[in-house]
């Protein structure tokens, strides 16, 4: 066991040294990272490690089970993946923010207790936050900035959960948390909000399909993998069995699907099939059973590894043309012809995704399916196979077809314009390599899907190759290609805007601005002008209580005698213009009272002060030793 190294430290101080080296050095220096973090996951052993005291807790930073060794073993096999694509880079600064994302979500599958998996959680929304903003664009700014005020407000959440758990039990341990209806389990509650917002369940999950879209090419990569995928991890280890879960798994991922149908971006289109993707997940912890937890878990796997292959596929053709929006893309008059590794490459991804036997997803996607069917859950069951059903259609029709086969203009019109965009004939060798690696994986699981079975937290005796599931999945999708391919014609990419969720913060964030700039920004000064005049005042009077004192009585005595003599205050036109009223006693006595007060007065002995003082701590003093007697 080597305890002395914990993986997601390789990447976490590793990361610092990315700027030091140069040319090939950080190239082989970059590969190297993921294979030393493999090679120490290799040799760890289940237990717990890396643990500190912290005044009555401890801080565990090496839980180390099944569970948590399949994640961090998927992570770390991606993340040599991602890297290899993303290795022409040329800005450090991507690549640190890379490791430092890799780096923490280690530590939040490692986490033995509430506090460090909260510190890895924090980190992990900042590191990923740059491979958003180093696009270094408008859109990419204001995407990445609503995306770490979702994620603040998903931590504030956690946090608030974690202090009322531990101040409920007495321990921060990372366990199972207590499930019910009351308000004794609102710390859950909280804890489970925050996990939510990082697995994009709906209506909180529109800052995944906003941001990711927005990273950088390779930025997108990384992000496919690790925020909702550690969400995934941490509810299966806190809230497996809660009913409430396999509803929103279940809405999750048909809605995911019906807005990829409508999307006109290849990569929002694949944003949100990431997000149905996650419904299969969640729906699978919320079942409970050991084949749904081993279902998601291997799907969090398969997934991690699907999807980072269709990012990169997308990645490509948005580095070589410039473009992502499908009405941009088919007026070059199809890519394939440029690329045709890159699209074959990416119908791996796109088959695997979809179910396809003989592919990655069909031994994950079918267990969940089958655990909804076992337990009696017959709605879930048709909601899972119609997302099925949907994410071929936008991933493995929709997005392929519109990118690499469409046209909508003249051949020569297409030329034209293809010479001028495509910038090369196919991805630089390193991506090519990457997708290449990544295909490898997905085809291998599915071949011998054994290999994942094995790393599995429960026993497996699930048998994927029934011939019911793969005749059942077979006809599925063997429908909706001869329904697409009648229908394909038809298809185009149309020019929309879709109003999802985020439509309903973004007004309410406007008008939370608005409240702020104008009514409590005029509040705050008004209520600034009332404490000058009020500090004003008090040194007024302090100059001299006598004077002030009558002042003040004169002050009210004109006020009431005015309010008692209208025709004090009643003049004519013509007196007004030529003449002041006679001013009474009481104004005349103000007057020259007012007039004294500003010349240099005689002043109360500093003992009336002191006597002053003394009156207002008694009379404070007699007001608390009362209270007992009458306010009790």
């Amino acid at each position: 066991m080597t305890e002395w190294l914990h993986p997601g430290l390789v990447f976490i101080l590793g990361a610092f040294l990315i700027p030091v080296l140069k040319g090939r050095w950080k190239k082989a220096y970059l590969l190297l990272l993921p294979l030393v973090a493999l090679l120490d996951l290799s040799l760890m052993s289940e237990g717990t490690f890396w643990s500190f005291p912290l005044s009555d807790y401890v801080l565990t930073f090496g839980s180390v089970d099944k569970l948590s060794l399949v994640f961090a073993y998927v992570f770390v096999i991606a993340s040599f993946c991602m890297t290899l694509y993303a290795l022409h880079v040329k800005e450090d600064g991507q690549h640190v923010a890379a490791f430092l994302y890799v780096g923490s979500a280690l530590g939040v599958v490692f986490a033995g207790d509430l506090f460090s998996l909260y510190l890895f959680w924090e980190i992990m929304a900042w590191a990923s936050l740059f491979l958003i903003w180093y696009r270094k664009t408008k859109a990419s700014s204001e995407a990445g900035f609503r995306y770490i005020l979702v994620h603040l407000f998903g931590g504030v959440c956690l946090l608030a959960g974690i202090i009322l758990h531990v101040q409920n039990t007495g321990t921060a341990d990372f366990r199972v948390f207590d499930w019910g209806l009351g308000s004794g389990y609102l710390a859950s509650y909280f804890i489970l909000a925050g996990f939510l917002i990082n697995a994009a369940v709906p209506p909180l999950h529109a800052w995944l399909a906003d941001a990711y879209p927005e990273a950088t090419v390779t930025g997108a990569v990384f992000l496919t993998a690790f925020t909702t995928k550690t969400a995934v991890y941490v509810l299966i280890r806190g809230f497996p069995h809660v009913e409430l879960l396999i509803w929103l798994g279940a809405v999750m991922a048909v809605y995911g699907v019906v807005y990829a149908v409508l999307e006109n971006d290849a990569r929002r289109v694949l944003a949100y099939a990431l997000i149905s993707q996650g419904g299969y997940m969640v729906a699978g912890v919320g079942i409970g059973t050991e084949l749904a937890l081993n279902g998601s878990t291997a799907h969090a796997l398969c997934c991690v590894l699907y999807t980072a292959l269709l990012f990169m596929g997308a990645g490509v053709v948005l580095e070589t043309t410039g473009r992502s929006k499908f009405t941009e893309l088919s007026d070059l008059g199809g890519l394939y012809k440029f690329m045709p590794l890159t699209f074959w490459l990416y119908m791996i991804g796109a088959f695997s995704i979809s179910g396809f036997p003989l592919f990655s997803g069909f031994v994950s996607k079918t267990m969940i399916v089958e655990s909804a069917a076992a337990s009696h859950l017959p709605l879930v069951w048709l909601m899972l196979e119609g997302a099925a059903i949907g994410t071929f259609v936008v991933a493995g029709l929709k997005v392929p077809y519109l990118t690499w086969f469409a046209e909508t203009k003249t051949k020569k019109e297409q030329a034209e314009e293809a010479a001028e965009v495509v910038k090369e004939k196919e991805a630089p060798k390193n991506m090519l390599a990457a997708m290449g690696v990544t295909a490898f994986l997905c085809v291998f699981i599915g071949v011998y899907p054994q290999a994942l079975y094995g790393l599995l937290p429960h026993a497996v005796e699930y048998v994927p190759y029934a011939a019911g599931h793969v005749v059942g999945m077979s006809q599925l999708l063997l429908f909706t290609f001869v329904g697409f391919w009648l229908l394909r014609r038809m298809l185009h990419g149309t020019p929309t805007i879709s109003l999802d969720t985020d439509w309903f913060y973004r007004k309410a964030g406007k008008r939370f601005l608005w409240f702020c700039e104008k009514p409590l920004l005029d509040f705050a000064d008004a209520l600034d002008r009332v404490l000058k005049d009020l500090t004003n005042s008090f040194v007024w009077f302090s100059k001299n209580p006598t004077a002030a004192t009558r002042i003040m009585l004169l002050s009210l005595a004109v006020v009431v005698e005015r309010s008692f003599n209208p025709t004090a205050n009643t003049q004519t036109q013509t007196q007004t213009q030529t003449q002041t009223r006679t001013r009474t006693r009481y104004e005349q006595d103000l007057e020259e009272l007012r007039r004294l007060y500003g010349e240099p007065a005689h002043r109360v002995a500093i003992g009336t002060g002191v006597l002053l003082v003394l009156l207002f701590f008694s009379f404070y003093l007699l007001i608390y030793l009362t209270h007992g007697v009458l306010w009790v």
